[in-house]
């Protein structure tokens, strides 16, 4: 500990630039962590908010477009109602629109069908909850979009006219597209292609999205079978975004580069470390020559790369969520957590400490009398 210290003060400004090289890396992490949150919420927050245990599809629908594949008879609502451990089983619906208000905004919605009186129903912070049959409870970011509440938007190509009655309070998107919750009936003309005045196709009635499912309190349902009486297949909540437009692709090209940066923080300390050791092999020759042992000698280089890592990380992390307040709230999808940035700092000092003690490790092994002697 103390020869480490000491180094560090000697070698203010070689220190300094590794640290500099580990804070931009930091920063980095700190902004993909918040990038990587915000697409996240862009893109499935809709569901997150939604008090769903699991969602029970179409049988053999393909997992990656099952809100926009799967439909499902109504009728399986009650084969899952009747199922051990299962509070509440309910008809729910998913679709895209494009619409336009009367006061000529143009604005895609997810429109996500509920029964008014159901425990998926929104609660509002502006306006009234879903009650009417051609009210709809927009997200508090479609406001942000240019929605009021009082307005009426159309629907495209169907002429479908919808009043806006309430906000949420949150932000619910899916797909990055704002959630508009409209009364299940409604949902099902729309997604029949059924415009005012139209005849009605006897199926619309019956079709459905899926079953969405809460489970009791402390309790487990057994999906397999449910699935098996109701000739559905189910994914739990966090199974389900993956059926959101992009969410997989998105998510997992952000994870690949977070994991390149990982690996290139160990790398660059390992190499710094590296390079380090060689320097100062023959002041370790003495020093094992004097009685130090190789614990020691290891213990104190750690140390050292600890400090390092520590007061860097901390100062890139500091910065980085300095600039994510700059950017949270615009037009980005971003959105700083705790747990992002905390996971992404430790991280980075986790696998620079691992980089540095490989490199390192090469202490430990030096004889004295061969190190001494090479140069003596």
């Amino acid at each position: 500990m103390f020869l480490a210290i000491r180094e560090l003060r000697f070698a203010k400004v070689r220190f300094g630039l590794m640290g500099a090289v580990v804070g931009l890396i930091a920063v980095l992490m700190v902004m993909l962590s918040g990038l990587s949150v915000g697409l996240v919420r862009d893109g499935v927050s809709g569901l997150q908010n939604l008090p769903v245990t699991s969602f029970a599809f179409e049988r053999g629908v393909q997992h990656d477009s099952a809100f926009s594949r799967s439909v499902v008879d109504v009728s399986a609502v009650d084969a899952w109602r009747s199922r051990p451990g299962v509070a509440e089983a309910v008809p729910y619906g998913n679709t895209l629109i494009n619409a336009k208000s009367n006061r000529g905004v143009d604005i895609d919605l997810a429109l996500f069908g509920v029964t008014p009186d159901s425990f998926l129903s929104p609660k509002v912070s502006e306006g009234t909850r879903l009650n009417a049959a051609d009210g709809i409870v927009v997200s508090g970011t479609a406001l942000d979009a240019g929605l009021r509440v009082g307005d009426t938007i159309t629907v495209d190509r169907l002429g479908t006219k919808l009043r806006v009655v309430g906000a949420t309070a949150e932000q619910n998107t899916f797909g990055h597209v704002d959630v508009a919750y409209v009364p299940l009936q409604t949902w099902q003309l729309i997604k029949a292609g059924a415009a005012p005045g139209d005849p009605v196709p006897e199926h619309a009635a019956q079709d459905i999205t899926a079953v969405a499912v809460r489970a009791q309190p402390g309790a487990s349902v057994d999906l397999a079978a449910g699935d098996t009486a109701a000739g559905t297949e189910s994914l739990t909540l966090k199974q389900s975004y993956g059926a959101s437009p992009g969410y997989t692709a998105e998510t997992s090209t952000l994870q690949l580069i977070q994991g390149f940066l990982y690996a290139i923080s160990a790398l660059v300390v390992g190499a710094f470390f590296a390079v380090w050791a060689i320097q100062r092999q023959h002041e370790v020759a003495v020093l094992r020559a004097m009685g130090a042992s190789r614990g020691w000698l290891l213990r104190d280089a750690l140390t050292q790369a600890f400090i390092l890592l520590l007061a860097a990380v901390a100062v890139g992390a500091g910065i980085g969520v300095g600039l994510g307040s700059l950017i949270t709230g615009g037009g980005a999808p971003f959105a700083l957590s705790a747990p992002s940035v905390t996971g992404a700092a430790t991280g980075i000092v986790l696998l620079g400490l691992l980089g540095a003690g490989i490199a390192v490790a090469r202490i430990a092994s030096i004889d004295p009398a061969t190190a001494l002697g090479g140069n003596r």
